[in-house]
């Protein structure tokens, strides 16, 4: 027998996985909630764009959660032994990079920057940088637009770059005394490893890739005269931060001495170069040519991956085309939605509409399924983080029309839902004008498991039948997926991707098929959907919005309850 570990960092928490290489059976898992913060993340109620994490949580996370998950393991199956792991795989978050030390030594760790949230970890919804990432895309646009054309057409506030440059016009003290930054999917493995030192940690190619402009066509990174343009000192940074970049079967290293003896491991097994969650969420659930995965969570992350050894269009408005991001051998191709579940979140726990019981997730579900497409004559942006794609602009907020004085709560929650769906289908159709088809939607994420409502929804709006990962911890399996590959067939485990997901992966039994004429509906609203899109997103955009209540009210009243 041979078992791999996969570690999950998410938004507010990271969890251990411990998984039968040769069929994906999970024997044991364990959550870490983050303890810095509101919810593992330090906020400013000053400034609502801020998002950091304490990076001492990561490391408690690891000893925390392996313990706890191998104790599991061994209650499940008394003939586990920790002796039988073979591998160990990591996804995070990201862009989340920290500002780091020579040695690789977060700054939040030191006494000169403690309690100070700009040497913390800047997570991925941290969009201070707004400016700067607009700043970093009308430069690009007339210096490199080949550097854009790889990832969508705009640089977002979202990503690497535009945090760190906020960093230096904001904190010179702490950009000053980083001596690199590294990606937390970088950090994670690196600590395991004990190859913290910036020029020994091996960089992940997805997390480079989508989020800081690398490519091997420009010889890597963005040109250190691009990066001067923007502060002489960003260009002095590029020399600090890496030529290389390695894909998810490569090994970050082996698991050192002291990380072993601390949790009970076998000293010396491969840990993989570390990726994001989405991508790894895609691995875990099987991803293919033709084959969406959609992780839906706090926010969504949309994969597709095509073959590399043919062309592929750039595409506007997606988070990137990178050879060998998800998988070796393939392009992958990213997109997704800023809020998803923390719009929901947002209604729930700061509207709070009803009251704690009657203004649940479960009773505002309950009721809203009981409505038609349409009877609510409520129409959503689904913007409240901002636009990832296709508009890529995080200065874009939430609206809401069509309410009157009769409107209830579950009428918007289920318009809020409604607008997620139409979000997905904008991303669907973008990837499909520019050739790349969708066949199949394979979601995963806590949301895709627990609510058939939105999950109906999402296959009504795009006509597009939903399947759902097997594994609840879809991310995590993909962690283990490449515990597993790094391993090598010779440990017990495989030397490919397409064979350990076809041992590892699966789809339940329940899917959600598209009823016709729910379809016809949604259509109808998409329709106008489209219109506040592009009326509130496109900055060239000329028309009318005269029609859209009206038009609400007349499918409102074609609506039989």
């Amino acid at each position: 027998m041979a078992y791999v570990i996969g570690l999950d960092y998410g938004t507010n928490s990271v969890r251990t996985l411990i998984v039968d290489v040769t069929n994906g059976n999970e024997l044991g898992t364990a959550v870490y909630e983050y303890e810095t913060g509101e919810a593992g993340i330090i906020l400013d109620s000053a400034d609502h764009n801020l998002a950091r994490q304490n990076p001492a949580d990561y490391l408690k996370g690891i000893e925390v959660t392996i313990k706890a998950a191998i104790a599991e393991a061994k209650k499940a199956d008394k003939d586990f032994n920790t002796d039988q792991v073979i591998g160990i795989g990591i996804d995070t978050t990201g862009s989340t990079p920290i500002p780091v030390d020579k040695n690789g030594t977060p700054l939040s760790m030191s006494d000169e920057f403690k309690g100070n949230p700009n040497a913390c970890a800047w997570l991925w919804k941290d969009h201070t940088g707004h400016a700067e990432a607009a700043e970093i895309t009308q430069l690009a646009e007339k210096e490199h637009p080949e550097y854009l054309a790889k990832c969508g057409g705009t640089y977002s506030s979202e990503w690497f770059f535009s945090k760190v440059l906020h960093c230096l016009r904001t904190d010179p003290d702490v950009f000053n005394a980083a001596y690199s930054w590294v990606e937390c999917c970088d950090y994670v493995p690196a600590v395991l490893t004990n190859t913290t030192k910036p020029d020994m940690v091996k960089r992940s190619r997805c997390a480079a890739g989508h989020k800081a402009m690398f490519n091997d066509q420009w010889g890597g990174l963005p040109a250190k005269d691009l990066l001067a343009r923007l502060d002489p000192k960003l260009g002095e940074l590029r020399d600090r931060l890496y030529e290389k970049t390695y894909t998810i079967q490569t090994p970050a290293g082996k698991l050192a001495e002291q990380w072993a003896h601390k949790l009970g491991l076998p000293a010396g097994i491969p840990v993989a170069v570390g990726a994001f969650d989405a991508h790894l969420g895609a691995v875990g659930s099987g991803i293919a040519p033709g084959k969406v995965v959609k992780i839906i969570g706090t926010s969504t992350c949309d994969m597709l991956v095509a073959k590399s050894d043919r062309e592929l269009a750039d595409i506007p408005g997606i988070c990137g085309i990178v050879d060998g991001s998800i998988l070796p051998g393939f392009f992958g191709l990213e997109a997704g939605q800023s809020a998803v579940g923390d719009i929901f979140n947002w209604f729930v726990n700061y509207v709070q509409p009803g009251g704690e019981s009657a203004g649940s997730h479960e009773a505002l579900t309950e009721k809203a399924a009981k409505l038609k497409p349409g009877q609510s004559g409520l129409l959503a942006l689904d913007w409240n983080n901002g636009n990832r794609t296709i508009l890529v602009d995080q200065r874009l907020t939430g609206l809401l029309i069509g309410q009157t004085l009769h409107t209830k709560p579950e009428e918007i929650y289920r318009a809020l839902i409604e607008a997620t769906a139409f979000g997905a289908l904008t991303i669907i159709n973008r990837f499909e004008e520019y050739g790349v088809k969708v066949t199949e939607v394979i979601n995963c994420g806590g949301i895709a498991e627990k609510n058939p409502l939105l999950m109906q929804i999402y296959a009504d709006v795009t006509a597009k039948e939903m399947k759902i990962s097997r594994s609840a911890q879809s991310c995590a399996l993909g962690a283990c997926i490449a515990g597993a590959v790094v391993a090598g067939r010779e440990s017990g485990g495989y030397d490919n991707f397409a064979d350990a997901q076809a041992a590892m992966c699966g789809i339940k039994d329940v899917t959600y098929k598209p009823i016709p004429e729910n379809h016809t509906a949604y259509q109808q609203i998409y329709a106008l959907y489209k219109q506040l899109h592009d009326a509130f997103g496109l900055r060239d955009w000329s028309g009318k919005l005269a029609n859209v209540m009206k038009d609400l009210l007349n499918i409102k009243d074609s609506v039989k309850p």
